[in-house]
């Protein structure tokens, strides 16, 4: 992959606000050429990071190319990641919230859903649940509240880690100060998220009406804060349903991707796009996304940004999710319980965040994944082996990550089938396999490795 931050009305500088979007509306007025929307597409495959206007060329293409622009990013994240999924699963530690967002469960003012935060047995009994069921990463969730500082969230990340039984653990929580970034980055976190939901400011103050998340500019710097505390892998994303043009987002996304570039180098680990989805007592939709256009801002995306995972979550029917998977998702959560304490009969349970719609196990997703010649990958390597930020960057713009990837998502798969996994998931499991190490440069090695797990040795990787 090839990056060149690009430069635009507002300089790129640390800690500096950098979205315009009257200069994002005028991208958006262009309509692209036929022969521009086929060179946009030919940067991609040539691993280029678009910029706004390439990007503008694939949201805009005549409806008749949007089958040329989809093929090609299904060709793309085939070529890039190959068969892998990475999967994952959401924990909610708390749903304590100062904040007024309109179209969220948590809203301060919701007196609806059950609040609860969870309490360090409570938290393992989480654990001990997602662990039986086969999961290595995990994702801490939080409202932003006070009781939900730096030093609490460290606190969970070393108790957790300390069980042995995850691997690796990212966050999606409030902004936090360069301090407080740097203090949760010494407990061993992998992605931190933050969300902006909306670059438009009008619309973002529309729907976030208090709390510190109405302060649009606080948020949008959030990374630069995280980037100087020496968080490297951080996770972008927008909220669609909020903004009726939805192609302002994706631009939106496109610039941040561009600041983080310009001005440390790095850009996201991972970008993610949720649609609303109804919530206790909040709002719903202003303008929904279709599915067509879902999916079709899923293959801009990809091809926009080819280094970056895109993340796609169960509040997506099951359908959809496996079709978005051709055209660009790299991670998906399976098994997912929103409430706070969810994943164990054991625990009183808190109000959920929102409503999902995918309520597959984690092993029926597996087993959807090996129907489609998918390899489920539970790998932790790079983030391990301190292949994060920049060093992540090295081996993803030169396409070598496929070939760390690729072997470690067999590794950690066999250690499901060999823990997890029932007699038919073994038999169609290690044939997917066996299908996947004719492709691999390192095969011998990978396969000697893999006769290990299966004689019980774990955690193995390249």
């Amino acid at each position: 992959m090839i990056f060149k931050p690009q430069r635009y009305k507002i300089a790129d500088k640390v800690g500096t606000p950098f979205i315009d979007i009257d200069e994002i509306r005028e991208f958006l007025d262009v309509v692209p050429s036929a022969e521009q929307v086929r060179e946009a597409i030919e940067l991609s495959l040539n691993h280029h990071r678009l910029s706004m206007q390439q990007t503008v060329s694939l949201l805009n293409a005549p409806h008749q190319l949007r089958g040329e622009i989809m093929e090609a990013a299904h060709r793309l994240k085939k070529e890039i990641y190959g068969n892998r999924i990475v999967l994952f699963a959401p924990l909610y530690v708390g749903n304590l919230c100062q904040n007024s967002c309109d179209y969220c469960s948590y809203a301060a003012s919701n007196s609806l859903p059950t609040r609860k935060t969870l309490n360090e047995e409570e938290l393992n009994f989480e654990i001990d649940s997602l662990a039986a069921e086969g999961h290595k990463r995990l994702i801490l969730v939080y409202g932003e509240h006070p009781k939900y500082s730096a030093k609490f969230i460290a606190d969970n990340v070393r108790q957790i880690y300390q069980t042995g039984k995850i691997r690796r653990i990212n966050i999606n929580a409030a902004p936090l100060g360069v301090g407080g970034f740097r203090e949760v980055h010494e407990a061993g976190i992998g992605t931190y998220q933050i969300f902006q939901e909306s670059y438009n400011q009008e619309i973002y103050q529309k729907h976030h009406l208090g709390g510190m998340k109405a302060d649009y500019n606080w948020r949008l710097t959030a990374f630069d804060r995280a980037m100087e505390a020496g968080v490297d892998d951080v996770g972008l994303g927008v909220l669609f349903g909020l903004n009726p043009n939805w192609k302002e987002e994706v631009l939106g996304l496109i610039r941040h991707t561009n600041h983080l570039e310009a001005c440390f180098g790095v850009g996201p680990h991972t970008i993610s796009f949720p649609r609303m989805t109804p919530a206790l007592g909040a709002a719903p939709a202003d303008a929904p996304i279709s599915d067509e256009d879902f999916i079709f801002a899923i293959s801009v995306l990809r091809l926009a940004v080819p280094y970056t995972g895109l993340i796609l979550t169960a509040r997506e029917r099951a359908e959809l999710r496996d079709e978005a998977i051709k055209y660009g998702v790299s991670q998906i959560d399976g098994g997912t319980k929103l409430e706070v304490g969810g994943y164990n009969e054991h625990n009183d349970k808190g109000g959920a965040q929102f409503s999902l719609t995918d309520n597959r196990t984690l092993s029926e997703i597996i087993d959807e994944l090996i129907s489609t010649e998918q390899i489920p990958s539970f790998c932790t390597a790079c983030y391990r082996k301190g292949r994060t930020g920049e060093h992540f960057m090295t081996f993803s713009v030169s396409g070598h990550i496929k070939e760390l990837c690729s072997p470690n998502a067999v590794l950690t798969f066999a250690e499901f089938l060999e823990e997890y996994g029932s007699e038919t998931q073994k038999k169609e499991g290690y044939k997917l396999i066996e299908n996947e190490l004719t492709a691999l440069k390192n095969r011998e090695t990978v396969e000697s490795r893999l006769e290990r797990v299966k004689n019980g040795e774990r955690d193995l990787f390249f």
